[in-house]
C-alpha cells in the first residue's frame, strides 16, 4: 500500500538483443532498483528470429528484480515506458496475441520486399510484407491479422488489452512521421496496420494479471515509448537543439536533436518524431566494437595501444558482413586493413582509432547535410566503459564529449515515463536534465588531434578510391578537414 508522502519513481524497461533490463529511478536520476533477465536468439544464416512469449517471461523477471528492494522501503511507481529493438516485428491476432515469431532488426530474408520499397532489409516494412506472405495474408479476406512492434506486445501483456503503437518504431514500417499518418502506399494494408501515438501518451494501466506477474503496481501508468537507439538519446541527456548522442556497441549509432528535420535525399540519415514534436536525426553505421579481436584483457591491451598513436596500420572495422549504412550507404562495403600490424597491441589500436575516424566521418556527413551539430555531444554504449576510447575518440573527433553516470536505454524509458505522466518539466529535455548525471566530460587534446590528421584523411581517400563514400562527402570532408588544420 502506498501513502501520501512516499518518495515516487519510474521505471524504464529495454528490450534489447541480448537480454531486459529494467531500471527504476528517481527524478533526481537515483537508481534504486535495477533488473535483468536473459533472451535466446535463433540465428540460422540470414535467419534471426526471437520468441515473443520469451519477452514477457524476462521482462516479468527483470521487473521483479528491479523493485525486490522496495518491499522494505516502498515507493510509488508513477509510471513506465518500453523500449525495444528498431525494426523488429511480427504479427498477432486482434487482441494482440503473438501469432508469429520476432523477426529480430538484422533478420535478413525480406530482400526482394525491401527491394520493392525502397528500404534497407533492416527496416521493419519490408519484414512485415514478408511475415505476411508467409502467413498467408490476403487483400480483402478479412483476415484478422497485425502488424505488431516488438514493445506492443509487452505493453499490451501489461494493460490486458490491445494498444496503439508510438511513431517511433513505427518509423521503420513506413510510417509518414511528418504527417503523422501510414502513407497512402500502404493503404492496401487497411487496418493490418496498428493506429499510431507520439511517444509518451498514455497507453493505459497495469492491469492485476500484469501486476502480479511483474510485481509492478496495477493502476501504474503505461507510456509510449521509443526505440531503443532514441531511449539511449534520452538517457544521455543529447535533447536540446545542436546536441548528439554517440551510441558505440557492437556498431555505431549517432543520434541528435534538431528543430526542423534533417533531409537526407541517400537515405542515409532518418528523423525520430520526438514527444513535443521537435525532431531527433540520427544514423546507424556498421562499424563498433564488434569488430575488435576477442582478448582475455581488453583493459591490458587498451593501456597497450596508448604507444600506438597512430597504429602502424589503418583499419575501416566492419563489425558485419552486411556493408554499411551510416555516414554512406554501400552494401558491397567490406572490412579492410592497410598494412599488417606489428603486435596485438598495434592491432587492437588500429580498430579503436577505426571506429573513431568513422565516427569523425558521421559528423563531417552531418555538417555536410546542414544538420546542427554544434552543441554537447555525449558517448554512451557498452564501449564508454573504457576511458582510454573515450579519450581516443574525444582527440581524434577534436570536440567535447561527456560521459554519463548511467548508460542503459532503460534509463531513457524512465525519464519518458515521468515526461509522459507530467512530472518533472513541461519538456522532456527538462525532465532529462534532472535525471541524467554527467561522470566525466572529456578535453580533446591537440597535439594528439593532430597526430591522426594524416591517417583520418587516408581512410576518406581509401573509402572514396574504392567507390562506397561518395565524392562530394570526401571533399566536404577534405574541407573541413584543412580548416580545422588551419584553426589550430
Amino acid at each position: 500500500m502506498m501513502f501520501e508522502g512516499e518518495p515516487e519513481a519510474w521505471l524504464g524497461i529495454d528490450l534489447g538483443t541480448q537480454s531486459v533490463r529494467a531500471l527504476l529511478v528517481t527524478a533526481d536520476g537515483t537508481v534504486l532498483g535495477a533488473g535483468t533477465a536473459p533472451l535466446t536468439n535463433h540465428r540460422d544464416g540470414v535467419r534471426h528470429e526471437q520468441d515473443p512469449g520469451k519477452w514477457w517471461e524476462a521482462v516479468c523477471s527483470a521487473s521483479c528484480s528491479a523493485l525486490a528492494g522496495q518491499r522494505s522501503s516502498p515507493v510509488r511507481i508513477g509510471g513506465l515506458a518500453v523500449c525495444g529493438t528498431s525494426g523488429t516485428v511480427l504479427l498477432t491476432d486482434a487482441e494482440g496475441r503473438p501469432l508469429t515469431r520476432g523477426l529480430m532488426y538484422d533478420d535478413g530474408r525480406a530482400v526482394a520486399e525491401a527491394a520493392r520499397v525502397g528500404m534497407q532489409t533492416s527496416w521493419a516494412l519490408p519484414k512485415a510484407l514478408w511475415l505476411l506472405d508467409a502467413y498467408g495474408w490476403k487483400e480483402g479476406r478479412g483476415q484478422v491479422v497485425r502488424v505488431t512492434h516488438q514493445p506492443d506486445v509487452i505493453t499490451a501483456k501489461l494493460t490486458g488489452g490491445t494498444v496503439s503503437t508510438d511513431s517511433s518504431h513505427a518509423l521503420k514500417t513506413g510510417y509518414d512521421a511528418e504527417r503523422e499518418v501510414w502513407p497512402p502506399q500502404l493503404a492496401h494494408l487497411g487496418e493490418v496496420l496498428p493506429e499510431v501515438v507520439r511517444p509518451g501518451t498514455r497507453l493505459g494501466e497495469v492491469c492485476r494479471a500484469a501486476a502480479e506477474a511483474t510485481g509492478i503496481p496495477a493502476g501504474t501508468p503505461v507510456v509510449a515509448g521509443m526505440t531503443d537507439g532514441c531511449a539511449a538519446q534520452i538517457a544521455s541527456g543529447a535533447l536540446r537543439f545542436g546536441a548528439w548522442n554517440s551510441v558505440l556497441g557492437t556498431t555505431l549509432v549517432l543520434k541528435g536533436a534538431s528543430a526542423i528535420p534533417v533531409r537526407d535525399d541517400a537515405g542515409v540519415v532518418y528523423n525520430h518524431r520526438a514527444p513535443d514534436g521537435s525532431w531527433l536525426p540520427g544514423g546507424a553505421s556498421s562499424v563498433g566494437a564488434g569488430a575488435l579481436p576477442p582478448a582475455a584483457d581488453p583493459a591490458e591491451l587498451d593501456s597497450q595501444a596508448a604507444a600506438c598513436e597512430p597504429s602502424g596500420v589503418l583499419t575501416y572495422p566492419l563489425a558485419s558482413s552486411g556493408g554499411e549504412r551510416f555516414p554512406f550507404f554501400a552494401p558491397e562495403a567490406t572490412a579492410f586493413t592497410l598494412g599488417k600490424p606489428v603486435s596485438e597491441a598495434d592491432r587492437w589500436a588500429a580498430v579503436l582509432q577505426g571506429v573513431a575516424f568513422t565516427e569523425r566521418l558521421c559528423l563531417d556527413y552531418l555538417h555536410h547535410l546542414g544538420a546542427p551539430i554544434d552543441g554537447p555531444l555525449t558517448f554512451t554504449g557498452g564501449a564508454a566503459r573504457s576511458a582510454y576510447w573515450n579519450q581516443l575518440r574525444a582527440d581524434i573527433l577534436g570536440r567535447p564529449a561527456r560521459v554519463p553516470e548511467q548508460i542503459e536505454p532503460a534509463l531513457g524509458m524512465a525519464v519518458l515515463a515521468a515526461y509522459g505522466t507530467g512530472a518533472g518539466g513541461r519538456a522532456l529535455s527538462e525532465v532529462a536534465d534532472r535525471m541524467v548525471r554527467i561522470r566525466t566530460v572529456l578535453e580533446p587534446r591537440a597535439s594528439h588531434t593532430a597526430r591522426f590528421t594524416e591517417p583520418y584523411a587516408r581512410l576518406v581517400d581509401e573509402l572514396e578510391t574504392r567507390g562506397w563514400l561518395p565524392t562530394p562527402l570526401a571533399t566536404h570532408t577534405r574541407t573541413r578537414l584543412n580548416q580545422d588544420t588551419i584553426d589550430s
